[in-house]
């Protein structure tokens, strides 16, 4: 009979890491992330070093998920000039959990399907309730959140990333809004500066609630 040493014991019983520490100190949990270990402070240092488009674009700095948050909200408030502060925020937040599992592009979520998703959604849960946003939000502001996504994304496609615009009306549409109403919004802010935006305007939407 063979005997185990207790290194390999102790290895057996240990579970993989699932969390992920926070420079605040808190510790998220991928698999059951809670709403008491969300802190806006790390989401926003956490995605304004997180690079859209993989980093494949122009300029010599990122294009963060930071500034393309800023950038989905104010496309939302022009799409529909009546949204609520609560609905501002979830469009805010919307890429939120990427803070801590990165930014996947399309194609790559593709290749491995709802895995990815699923962990996405419990972690966007968790930030909502956080923020006192419905847990689940109704299906009219994800289609908003989902026509402002693809219009940003299409923006910063043809703008930063080196697409043209053939291609990425077949890929994202044709928007009906102009980029020219996005200058600001769609140029590569430093990091630190990117941070301090989106915290501003987290607080600007949160305190007028």
């Amino acid at each position: 009979m063979s005997v185990k040493s207790s290194s390999t014991r102790t290895l057996a019983k240990e579970a993989p890491r699932a969390w992920q520490r926070m420079l605040s100190g808190r510790r998220l949990d991928l698999l059951d992330p809670s709403p008491l270990d969300v802190e806006i402070e790390d989401i926003a240092h956490g995605l304004a070093r997180v690079a859209r488009w993989n980093g494949q674009t122009q300029g010599p700095h990122i294009f963060s998920v930071a500034q393309h948050s800023l950038l989905v909200e104010k496309i939302a408030a022009r799409l529909h000039p009546d949204i609520t502060r609560a609905e501002r925020l979830f469009m805010l937040l919307h890429d939120a959990p990427e803070y801590v599992i990165g930014d996947m592009i399309s194609p790559f979520k593709a290749v491995i399907g709802e895995a990815y998703k699923s962990v996405e959604n419990r972690i966007l849960s968790a930030i909502l309730l956080r923020y006192s946003l419905p847990a689940t939000p109704s299906q009219a502001v994800l289609k908003l959140s989902k026509q402002a996504d693809r219009t940003a994304a299409f923006f910063e496609a043809i703008s930063l990333a080196g697409f043209t615009r053939a291609e990425a009306e077949r890929i994202f549409g044709r928007p009906v809004i102009a980029a020219k109403s996005f200058i600001d919004e769609i140029s590569p802010a430093p990091i630190e500066t990117a941070q301090e935006m989106f915290l501003a305007r987290f607080r600007e939407i949160d305190a007028g609630r």
